[in-house]
């Protein structure tokens, strides 16, 4: 079976390389990598205990963040190692001042992984949520260092749990400890044998309440509601857009409309702006008078986790492709979420829908219908607001329970 992976994982770096004049992503990693390679012989790794977290992308980094700030916190002298894989997280945290050391992940071969754990001697690994490295994990167990899973959620028709996933039940025996995000992953693990698994939740949670409470003010987004209430549309793609614009522009009303799409491309931005048939400005725009729009268009990022604030409804792009995207990110402000049909795999989407702070819906009909609903009753937009306040809360404290693991690992002599 190692044999098999082994020429998987050197396929895949093949093929990185050949698409890498074709294709920027590609072009982006392999770049990386070699370029990791380079900084990574000139470190001299510093005495002191060090943790290296490795994230998928951006989004996995984001579970792992509240965790690295909270044990920085607790232990200032502690030193982060963070690593990579893809492009989408790495080129835009390379940056980020919590860690002390950031590269992309070098491929997984058993050389790779010998050089990477002799040079860093980590004192402790945090993987984040999917990410299964055989190599990396099976030197780290080697040399007895200990690896932890963080935020992690297993189903059923994951290799895990197939007939020819022996090599992947190998790796989860790797770890320490996994910190999982639901019930079923613990009874996932223990029907494989795997009883090192213990319930936290989701760091996700102690993130959107620890962004929402450092939210700044937006004063241009505040210009444009000027008092009324508005509904937020966040990382919408065109066929959210689609089904969004039929309805603004059919309704008039005391309702603000801020879109954030996903893409902000100039040709884009022009289309949306094309097929709306209200007052609408973006914002970039040297307009004054905001407050007579009826439509902002968000046209730079970074903003989406704070105009959240600023709605009384909000709507959550991606679920008419391969998925939605973060509704923590509103839910966690106290304002009902919609979003659409392709939410199955996002536990906290099921489970917002479950206790009444969230919707789905499939077409426009259901979605005027609702929108209908939350607007022309504000009680019950207010109510499923509620609801879903109330779920972020209940869900806060893993990131607390993964730290004082990791704290007790720190203070425990060589």
């Amino acid at each position: 079976m190692t044999f098999l992976y082994d020429i998987g994982i050197r396929s895949y770096n093949l093929a990185i390389r050949l698409a890498a004049p074709f294709n920027e992503k590609a072009a982006l990693l392999s770049k990386g990598r070699k370029e990791s390679w380079k900084k990574i012989q000139e470190i001299e790794r510093k005495p002191g205990r060090l943790v290296w977290f490795h994230a998928a992308s951006l989004g996995e980094f984001e579970q792992g963040r509240p965790v690295m700030e909270a044990l920085k916190a607790a232990v200032p002298d502690t030193r982060i190692l963070l690593t990579f894989f893809s492009p989408s997280g790495y080129e835009v945290r390379k940056n980020y001042p919590g860690a002390d050391y950031i590269f992309y992940l070098p491929g997984d071969t058993k050389s790779n992984a010998i050089r990477m754990i002799e040079k860093f001697r980590p004192d402790a690994a945090v993987f984040i949520k999917y990410e299964f490295w055989y190599h990396y994990l099976h030197e780290l167990q080697i040399r007895k260092i200990p690896a932890y899973l963080i935020s992690a959620i297993f189903r059923p028709e994951q290799p895990f749990f197939q007939k020819w996933g022996r090599l992947h039940r190998q790796m989860l025996s790797c770890f320490q400890k996994l910190f999982v995000q639901d019930e079923q992953s613990v009874r996932l693990l223990a029907s494989i044998g795997i009883s090192k698994a213990q319930l936290t939740g989701d760091t996700r949670f102690d993130r959107v309440k620890q962004i929402a409470s450092s939210a700044r003010q937006i004063d241009k987004v505040e210009q444009f509601c000027h008092g009324q209430a508005a509904v937020v549309c966040g990382s919408t793609w065109p066929p959210d857009e689609e089904i969004l614009l039929e309805y603004i522009n059919r309704h008039a009303g005391n309702y603000k409309w801020i879109l954030v799409p996903h893409e902000i491309g100039e040709s884009h931005i022009k289309t949306i702006l094309e097929k709306c048939r209200k007052k609408i400005v973006r914002y970039s725009s040297e307009e004054s008078h905001l407050a007579d729009y009826d439509v902002l268009v968000i046209d730079r990022i970074g903003f989406l986790s704070s105009v959240y604030r600023y709605g009384r409804i909000s709507y959550i792009g991606g679920g008419f492709g391969v998925g939605i995207h973060n509704t923590l990110e509103a839910a966690v402000y106290g304002i009902p979420v919609i979003f659409g049909p392709k939410y199955q795999k996002f536990n906290e989407a099921v489970s917002l829908i479950r206790e009444g702070g969230g919707f789905s819906i499939s077409n426009s009909r259901e979605l005027s219908e609702l929108l209908d609903s939350l607007i022309q009753h504000p009680s019950i937009a207010e109510a499923a607001g509620q609801k879903a306040a109330a779920y972020v809360n209940a869900q806060l404290g893993a990131t607390r329970i993964i730290c004082e693991e990791l704290e007790t690992r720190l203070s425990t002599p060589d």
